[in-house]
């Protein structure tokens, strides 16, 4: 109770100090092992990992019985973005806010070049403005890349000097897509700087035929929304990817993986060689198709793309991160409200797509991924935290508790239950698509680089996140 007054009191001042920490008796998370051991943090960083550590002038924290993990990492976030004529309910501020009282970090938002000529500075010039000053949690950028041509080209060292070694490509949106040619043509040219691209894969000119068909037969609901965006269409743009990517001998990531079908592609592809990462999402692993057909307009709450699948599709992207075969749980965090929902409510083309999720990630995963069994808490660890940290160049700063990492870490009572509700989540939204999901472990505390900025499950310390330039990949 001391501590969490001291910190309020230093919000109110304006004041991110930091104290030297000693947690006592927690089990230390990596991604290869569990171990009973005493975390020692000094300012920023872990000074020190150990058996029956002192430090007499430490303030001394009792974890027994908690997991600590390394604060997570969400490498695929959407805040403050335009989509459908409105504007997500979530910002830096309320997104960030939500992240780190889930015991994320670290979030990778996606910042964009504008199509008309603009540049990929203005893109990145425009996110700063957008989360500078207003995150709780530390934040970085992937690079959308929308038009290619000699001065975007020359501009990739730019963003390399700028911290941002991943981009981000579409093979569907109007307002975003790169054809072939050009995707073969960035994807072989970050790949000469030692970087790559996640690519969000679905042929965009069968889904434009699939929706004229639905809207010319009048249906015009949400429970159409998975019938025009079929998983075949999905795995299609993979494969057409990844026959790009062995043509440019390039890596390439597939973001938000969804299905069978899709999985399949990737699997085949890494068997003939290539290098291709894969992320799904919570709502991927936990929820099906039968959600849009909710009465009322609530299948509305769940449009995303690519849609949620099956049931047959859920247990093929568990059993790929039992076998550590896809790298990342991302969640593709893009909030609306219910009033913004409703922009679709006579044509479900108007719905702005995406959901929330970045507070309950880390929670869902333990609870139906852990605690059932479907994959360890060593794989958590890895999904969560290092492989994204390697990944987005970062790790060893981020992504592990040892000895000069950032002091990033979830303090996890894994016998904590809880039920996740739109009326006492943190985002700034009036439903959420986990509505009534039990939870059988939950965050207790979590430190960002030093600081104690959740306690109890509660924020304590706000708006002390601050930009982290990456490297490449490891």
């Amino acid at each position: 109770r001391r501590q969490r007054q001291m910190c309020i009191r230093d919000r109110k001042k304006g004041v991110s100090e930091t104290v030297k920490t000693l947690l006592k008796n927690g089990t230390v998370v990596s991604g290869d092992m569990s171990v009973i051991e005493d975390v020692l943090i000094d300012g920023e960083k872990i000074v020190k990992v150990g058996r029956n550590l002192e430090a007499e002038d430490a303030q001394v924290v009792d974890v027994n019985g908690k997991l600590l993990f390394p604060g997570f990492i969400d490498g695929h976030t959407h805040f403050d973005l335009e989509v459908a004529g409105t504007v997500t309910a979530d910002d830096f501020e309320t997104g960030t806010r939500a992240a780190i009282a889930g015991g994320t970090t670290l979030v990778i938002d996606y910042a964009s070049q504008d199509k008309g000529g603009h540049t990929l500075r203005e893109g990145l010039e425009k996110w700063h403005e957008k989360a500078d000053g207003k995150c709780s949690c530390d934040y970085s950028f992937h690079m959308s890349i929308v038009e290619w041509n000699e001065e975007t080209e020359r501009e990739i060292q730019d963003m390399i000097n700028e911290g941002i070694t991943s981009f981000k490509l579409y093979m569907t949106y109007p307002a975003m897509i790169v054809d072939d040619g050009d995707l073969y043509k960035i994807i072989k040219k970050l790949n000469e700087y030692g970087c790559f691209a996640g690519v969000h894969c679905e042929n965009a000119g069968a889904i434009d035929a699939l929706i004229a068909e639905a809207k010319k037969e009048g249906r015009l609901g949400p429970e159409n929304h998975p019938l025009v965006r079929p998983d075949i269409m999905e795995a299609e743009a993979v494969h057409r990817l990844l026959v790009i990517a062995d043509a440019a001998d390039a890596p390439v990531m597939v973001v938000h993986l969804t299905n069978r079908k899709a999985f399949e592609e990737v699997m085949r592809a890494r068997m003939n060689g290539q290098k291709v990462y894969a992320e799904t999402c919570p709502q991927y692993l936990l929820l099906d198709d039968s959600v849009y057909s909710k009465p009322d307009f609530e299948g509305a709450k769940y449009v995303c793309a690519p849609p949620i699948r099956k049931k047959a599709d859920q247990d093929c992207l568990w059993k790929a991160l039992a076998n550590d075969q896809i790298q990342t749980v991302a969640t593709d965090q893009c909030s609306f409200t219910m009033e913004q929902k409703a922009l679709g409510k006579d044509d479900f083309t108007k719905i702005p797509g995406g959901l929330p999720g970045v507070q309950t990630r880390g929670t869902l995963l333990y609870t139906y991924g852990v605690r059932t069994g479907r994959i360890t808490q060593e794989q958590m660890c890895r999904l969560l935290s290092e492989n994204a940290a390697k990944l987005y160049g970062v790790y060893p700063n981020k992504g592990v508790i040892r000895e000069g990492s950032d002091a990033d870490i979830v303090v996890f009572d894994p016998e904590k239950e809880n039920v996740i509700s739109a009326k006492t989540h943190l985002y700034h939204t009036d439903n959420n698509p986990y509505e009534g999901f039990k939870l059988h472990g939950d965050i207790d505390s979590v430190y960002l680089r030093g600081a104690h900025v959740v306690q109890d499950g509660k924020v304590i310390l706000e708006k002390t996140g601050k930009y982290i330039k990456r490297g490449n990949k490891q």
